[in-house]
Order: structure tokens, then C-alpha cells, then sequence
């Protein structure tokens, strides 16, 4: 029987192909010089996964080399975005895939070729101001609430002007735009733009500045990574507002600035307060207004009031009215008094004057007696002798009188 030992012989026992790619994997990540490696070429079958990892090769006219770059270091990818066809600068360590036996580099930062002395001298400068405090927190100022007139140091021919403009237009026309030219690109960029601000703050008119461009690469946007344009930002009295690139560019300019925005626009956006929301403000302070003088006036016309019958109270009148009073009461009593006086008498009258013609000839005659007088001449007849016969007589009884003749004694 054929075995590999007969056909190899002299070798020592096998390894298995994980044992293998492990010995490989160790010998490679503990070499010092592909533990931070430093690689130029081009990027070519570029892929950004959804889970942000980037996945690329890059390669000369020699060889290709697989690259990954994990979605933590792909994002401090801000000033740059790369794509296939990029001529590049990775530094990264060599790791090996031990599942596809293949090596790769994982890259921790890339730039374009060219860039990488910018970015260096981009962290030297940075460190530099930083470490004069031109960056430090506590010297920044708030944008004013209100501002009338608002300085902008760009190009009068930058779409970001224009955007500046359109913001400001729609949330609040009534501030002023001043524009001090520069350029924004090139060498002669950083000196102008410095000369411009400087224009600016010593005018005294301006009660915000604002630096701003498009975006655009890492040399394209250096003019504001200047030193100089740096330290004349921090240097204005005025406070100043950075809206330099995209959201994902950063620049000296930005660190040295009161207040960074992301873009021109968010710029506009922060300087700029919003019409409509103070024309509301207006409005609800105008209405508070009106009902604050509103009850004021009421409780005014209350005291007044109050104030006027306490004074009517006080006053000569108010005791004449009194006294009229008291007198139309004394006057109503003593009528009273009066009347009760007077029915008293008249009942007592009527008491009276019912017991005297209870007692007097009429009643006498309403219990059936009569009043008997000689016709000629009244006489009262007392006695029979007084009447002769056929003497004429009146007779009177109680509900009348009537005649008669005195007939003869029996």
C-alpha cells in the first residue's frame, strides 16, 4: 500500500491547513514593519457596505493588495471620499483572513496621494494654535439675537453666497448684507481673505461676520487652514461665523470661529433669526399687551370709582343729603304720628257720639216711644192736660212725624 510517507519520505508529520494558515497569520501580525504600514497605489473594486465598511483593492503595475476599512476609521473620512480609479495613501496593518487563507490590509486612514503631507501640516497647525489657546472655549461669544447688519467674507461669484442670501431673504429681510470680496481658492486666497475681515471688524458696523464657501477637497479648501486666517478670525472683535465646505469638512477656520456651522446655508440658518416666529412673538406680546393696559384701565375706573364715593361720602354734600334724609324720616314719623293721633280721637268721638244718642230722644223713640208737640207752635205736650180735644198735634216717632188730633178724655 502506497502511502505519503513512501512517496515523501523524510518529511515530518503534516499540518492541516488551519494549523498552517495560523502560523502564517502569527508570523505576519507580529512582523513590527506590517503592523503600521504605509502604502501607495490605486484603488480599484471599491464597495461601501451598508454596514459602512469599506472594501477596495489597491494595486500598481505589479501587484494588488486586498484592503478593508472598518466602518469606525472610514468615518474620520470627512474631508474625503474616495472611489475607484483614486490614487491614494493607505496606512493600515497586514491581517490575514484565515477563511479564504488570504492576507489583507486593514487600513485605519487613507487620503488622496499628495494629500498626506496637507494633513500632516493640517495636525501640526491645528496642535499649534491649539496650544496658544486660539481654539479655547471660554473665548468664544454668542451671536447676537437681533443682528442689523451682517458682514460675509467670500467670492461674490460662490454658489455659497448665493445660498446665504436666499436663506436670509426668506427668514429675515430686514438684516443688512455687507459683502467684503475675496478669494476663497489659491495662494493669494489666504491674504485677501485676512485683508477682508480685517475690513470688516474695523468698520465697527457689522454686528456678526460670517466666513464662508462651498465645499470642495483638502486643497481646494487649505486657503482657510491658513495660520494666518486662523489667528485674524480670532483676532476679530466682531463675532465671527465659520460655514466652510460640507458637514463632513472641518478647517482651522472652524476652530477659531465664535460658532462652526456645517454648511453655508446652516450658516444663514444660525445668524438669521426667523421671521415668522418673531412676527407670532409680536403678535402674542401685542395681544398680552393690550389685556395688561386693559385691566389696568378697569382697576383704574374701580379705584376712581371707589375714590369718588368715598369723597361723596366725605363730602358737604353727603351731609346735606343725610340730614334731607333724616328729615324726610322725622317728617314720615310725625305724619304717622299724627294720623295714628287723629284716628285715635275720631274712634274716641265715635265712642262718644255713640253714647250720647245711645241716651238721646231718637234712640228713645227707636225702642217705639214718641215725641208729641202742639202743631202751632212746637210746645211739648208732657201731660194729657196740655192737649185739649181736637187740638192739633205733631207726633214724631223714629222714622218720621206725622199729625194728629187729641180725641176726648174717657
Amino acid at each position: 500500500m502506497t502511502t505519503w510517507q513512501s512517496m515523501l519520505p523524510g518529511l515530518d508529520e503534516p499540518l492541516s491547513i488551519s494549523e498552517a494558515t495560523a502560523r502564517i497569520k502569527t508570523r505576519l501580525e507580529s512582523d513590527p514593519a506590517l503592523s503600521d504600514l504605509r502604502v501607495a497605489g490605486e484603488i480599484g473594486n471599491f464597495t461601501r457596505a451598508a454596514s459602512g465598511h469599506l472594501y477596495f483593492t489597491l494595486k500598481d503595475a505589479g501587484a494588488a493588495l486586498r484592503c478593508v476599512m472598518w466602518r469606525t476609521s472610514a468615518a474620520r473620512l470627512r474631508s474625503y471620499a474616495p472611489r475607484s480609479g483614486d490614487a491614494v495613501v493607505a496606512r493600515g496593518r497586514i491581517a490575514v483572513y484565515e477563511r479564504d487563507g488570504a492576507y489583507q490590509l486593514i487600513v485605519e486612514a487613507l487620503a488622496p496621494a499628495g494629500v498626506g503631507d496637507l494633513h500632516a501640516e493640517f495636525e501640526r497647525l491645528k496642535a499649534k494654535l491649539a496650544a496658544e489657546g486660539v481654539f479655547d472655549a471660554d473665548r468664544k461669544r454668542p451671536l447676537p439675537a437681533l443682528p442689523r447688519v451682517l458682514g460675509v467674507v467670500t467670492s461674490p461669484t460662490a454658489a455659497a453666497f448665493q445660498d446665504v442670501l436666499n436663506v436670509l431673504g426668506r427668514r429675515y429681510p430686514l438684516l443688512d448684507v455687507v459683502l467684503s470680496p475675496t478669494l476663497v481658492q489659491g495662494t493669494e486666497a489666504p491674504a485677501q481673505i485676512v485683508r477682508a475681515l480685517r475690513a470688516l471688524d474695523d468698520w465697527g458696523q457689522c454686528d456678526v461676520l460670517l466666513v464662508t464657501r462651498g465645499g470642495g477637497s483638502l486643497e481646494e479648501l487649505w486657503a482657510f487652514n491658513d495660520e494666518g486666517v486662523a489667528r485674524a478670525i480670532a483676532a476679530c472683535r466682531t463675532p465671527v461665523v465659520s460655514g466652510v465646505g460640507h458637514e463632513i469638512d472641518f478647517t482651522l477656520a472652524d476652530f477659531a470661529a465664535d460658532v462652526r456651522a456645517p454648511t453655508p446655508s446652516a450658516a444663514a440658518e444660525l445668524i438669521a433669526p426667523d421671521g415668522d416666529a418673531l412676527a407670532q412673538a409680536v403678535d402674542g406680546l401685542a395681544a398680552r399687551s393690550e389685556q395688561l393696559l386693559t385691566t389696568r384701565v378697569q382697576r383704574a375706573r374701580a379705584d376712581l370709582e371707589a375714590l369718588r364715593r368715598a369723597l361723596r361720602a366725605l363730602g358737604p354734600g353727603a351731609a346735606v343729603q343725610r340730614s334731607r334724609e333724616r328729615l324726610r324720616m322725622l317728617s314720615d314719623r310725625l305724619t304717622r304720628a299724627m294720623v295714628a293721633d287723629l284716628s285715635l280721637r275720631a274712634a274716641r268721638l265715635r265712642g262718644v257720639s255713640g253714647r250720647l244718642a245711645a241716651m238721646g230722644p231718637l234712640a228713645t223713640l227707636g225702642r217705639g216711644y214718641a215725641i208729641v208737640t202742639r202743631a202751632e207752635d212746637g210746645t211739648l205736650i208732657r201731660s194729657v192736660g196740655q192737649a185739649g180735644p181736637g187740638m192739633p198735634l205733631r207726633v214724631r216717632v223714629a222714622d218720621g212725624a206725622f199729625t194728629a188730633r187729641a180725641g176726648d178724655e174717657k
